[in-house]
């Protein structure tokens, strides 16, 4: 087994910002010579030429400003998104902490989306069940598990979501800035399931805009500036680098 979690080798991520059809239909096909000489223009690189390699175990920190292009790189990992150019290779079962709840439906129980969601994961219906107990216990919902998560808070749905994607034991986990929301309460309750991961042997890549938070746990740490790695090493290295040469 490759002692590599994670490959990026040369990677790029663009988005094509399409024409808006301001004239309509007709307006746009009179002008389509136009919209072709201005499609290259129009594009936008979120990544550009990338290259970094996380081994297993190992706990980055990806940080960066806005639009640095962390969170892109988060979904390329996760295979939610693929690369305009270049190659990225995952080896592991991955759980991505990206938008907790995003795939819950508002009209059925808690216990029900825990089902959906953990298959929608990669579990199968058996294993789901065997860790609904756990998961509940772990949410801290109670016996608001079998209401209609319509009713739940955004707090309630933030609590499932994370106990539903950590459930799975993961190889690698993706966390994007998960830490920055929630009660305080919670946030200590996601950094101490990140600090067991951690101790487990997990690959975790931690994007964040809090330089305290990665500098608790993290081994090394890439930064990202206008798409590009603008340093990647030593965490205290790349946050002086941070500190002085961007923040």
């Amino acid at each position: 087994m490759s002692n590599i979690a994670v490959s990026f080798e040369n990677v790029t991520k663009e988005y094509q910002q399409t024409a808006m059809f301001e004239q309509g239909i007709k307006g746009f096909i009179l002008n389509l010579h136009k919209h072709i000489q201005t499609r290259s223009s129009s594009s936008y690189q979120a990544l550009k030429n990338v290259s970094f390699e996380v081994k297993h175990g190992e706990f980055i920190a990806l940080i960066g400003r806005n639009g640095a292009g962390k969170s892109t790189a988060l979904g390329l990992i996760a295979g939610v998104l693929h690369p305009t150019l270049g190659r990225v290779a995952v080896n592991g079962r991955i759980a991505p902490l990206l938008e907790l709840g995003a795939g819950f439906h508002s009209d059925l129980t808690g216990r029900e989306n825990i089902l959906v969601n953990g298959v929608l994961l990669g579990l199968t219906r058996k294993e789901v069940r065997a860790k609904a107990d756990e998961i509940i216990e772990f949410s801290g919902l109670g016996r608001f598990i079998d209401q209609p998560m319509r009713t739940y808070s955004s707090g309630m749905y933030m609590r499932l979501g994370f106990s539903v994607a950590v459930s799975i034991e993961p190889d690698i986990l993706l966390v994007d800035e998960v830490l920055a929301v929630g009660d305080e309460s919670f946030q200590k309750q996601c950094m101490n399931k990140m600090k067991e991961f951690k101790a487990r042997g997990t690959t975790i890549i931690f994007v964040t805009h809090s330089l305290k938070s990665a500098d608790d746990l993290c081994d090394r740490a890439i930064l990202l500036h206008h798409g590009e790695v603008a340093c990647i090493g030593e965490k205290q290295a790349v946050y002086e680098y941070y500190r002085t040469q961007i923040d």
